[in-house]
């Protein structure tokens, strides 16, 4: 279920903008109310309470092996992932017409058919929202402490990462960590 969380935060500018498209249209009389309008907007603020439930939990809640490390090398690979991500949003928000129950099934079934690749191959390291939150995403490779083995790993971190340096690392899976705090060493 968290994974689901995970996917719904990643999608949260997307449904914040439907959402106030959804408003505004609503406000200047471009739609009316009716049943499906008013589960449209129930259903977008739910979700991105879900996604940002989900991400507040995995960031600060969930049970992870931390370790100390330092990094070797990093790569700042954020671009890569958000644009991708942004031509998804403007279609969806300027082009979808919710309205419309035949729009709204495609629009769920699009979402539903990406949610299952997104969780099934672990790509949570593709969340646009956290770059808005500020972190920025790295492919890395680091030693722990008194190891001499190299590890690569994809890393969220809030600032630019140091070469060198050392971190407090929130490990998930490979696909989904977080450095938390640099260490003094």
């Amino acid at each position: 279920m968290q994974n689901v969380l995970l996917y719904l935060s990643a999608f949260i500018p997307m449904y914040f903008l439907i959402l106030v498209k959804q408003v505004v249209e609503l406000i200047v009389g471009n739609i009316k109310i009716s049943f499906l309008s008013v589960f449209v907007l129930c259903l977008l603020v739910v979700v991105i309470c879900f996604g940002l439930l989900g991400l507040y939990l995995e960031i600060y809640k969930r049970r992870q092996k931390e370790r100390n490390i330092r990094i070797i090398s990093k790569t700042n690979t954020t671009d890569k992932h958000f644009l991708g991500y942004f031509s998804l949003f403007v279609l969806f928000a300027i082009t979808f017409d919710l309205n419309k129950l035949s729009m709204f099934i495609v629009f769920v079934l699009i979402i539903t058919m990406i949610g299952i690749v997104y969780v099934k191959n672990k790509l949570f390291y593709i969340n646009p929202f956290l770059n808005i939150l500020g972190f920025n995403f790295y492919d890395i490779i680091y030693k722990e402490e008194n190891s001499k083995e190299e590890i690569s790993t994809k890393i969220f971190f809030k600032g630019d990462l140091l070469i060198n340096e050392c971190y407090c690392v929130k490990i998930k899976d490979e696909n989904f960590c977080f450095l938390d705090t640099q260490k003094n060493g």
